[in-house]
């Protein structure tokens, strides 16, 4: 036993020293590369990749249409030209605009941002703490952190991926349909969101039936947003990382509760 625990010793020693140091850099750099996607303005000496970009989101069936001139920054629609022909509507032609000083914000995207500086400056601190009158290291803390960072990963890439609900009461009465110019109907509301790749853009029509319950025509137009979805993948592998460490860590755990139980 005693020849197995020294073997198993200098074989942990060079997996902590070696390769989980080498999974917390790549870790690391995958976050950071992650960030640069997005507007993170408390980290000094990031490359941004941050850029405005023009898109059109279009749909059309054979007496509706949605036509859709944005602009996207980060994590707001700085410009969008909306056009709408909604055979069923009392005013069949819309036109409305979000105005450049009147930003729609993307919660979603800002809300992952935050998830990934957390995870960051979790994956700074410490992940290890060496107990020098035991002679080991405290791996449950680091089990936690890991477990703290991939909490992070996972609810910023659930922001990208699930959007928010929202009541069309909701919808109605937020700052952003109150900032649309010409404003809309009130029995139109529009509602820009991220839905994994893309940008969506629901615009729901309120009419009553025959009966007189009222009812929702929903329309949808959308785009893909090449950033979002290397943002996406940067967070799949860094959580595919994170579950590596977790496995080393998890090993290295129950070493030491060997190492411990057979001392004289």
């Amino acid at each position: 036993m005693d020849e197995e625990l020294s073997a198993l010793e200098l074989e942990f020693e060079w997996l902590l020293n070696k390769e989980v140091n080498t999974i917390l850099s790549q870790l690391h750099s995958l976050i950071v590369e992650c960030c640069r996607r997005f507007a993170v303005h408390n980290m000094p000496g990031l490359d941004s990749l941050v850029k405005t970009e023009k898109l059109q989101l279009n749909w059309s069936s054979h007496l509706d249409q949605i036509k859709i001139l944005a602009t996207l920054s980060a994590d707001n629609i700085c410009y969008a030209d909306i056009s709408l022909r909604l055979h069923k509507h009392a005013i069949p032609n819309q036109r409305t605009i979000v105005q450049n000083d009147c930003q729609w914000k993307l919660h979603q995207i800002q809300d992952a941002s935050n998830h990934l500086i957390s995870a960051l400056n979790l994956l700074t601190s410490p992940p290890l703490r060496y107990d020098s009158n035991d002679n080991k290291y405290d791996f449950r803390s680091a089990q936690e952190m890991i477990n703290n960072v991939m909490g992070c990963l996972q609810r910023g890439r659930n922001s990208l991926i699930v959007p928010k609900k929202r009541t069309i009461e909701e919808l109605q009465s937020s700052r952003n349909m109150h900032s649309l110019q010409p404003p809309l109907p009130n029995d139109l509301a529009v509602s820009f969101y991220i839905q994994s790749h893309k940008l969506v853009c629901a615009v729901y029509h309120m009419l009553r039936d025959h009966s007189g319950q009222l009812k929702f025509d929903i329309f949808q137009a959308e785009t893909s947003v090449g950033w979002l979805s290397e943002a996406l993948v940067l967070f799949t592998v860094s959580l595919q990382f994170c579950q590596q460490l977790k496995d080393k860590v998890s090993v290295f755990t129950q070493y030491n509760d060997m190492k411990c139980n057979n001392k004289p």
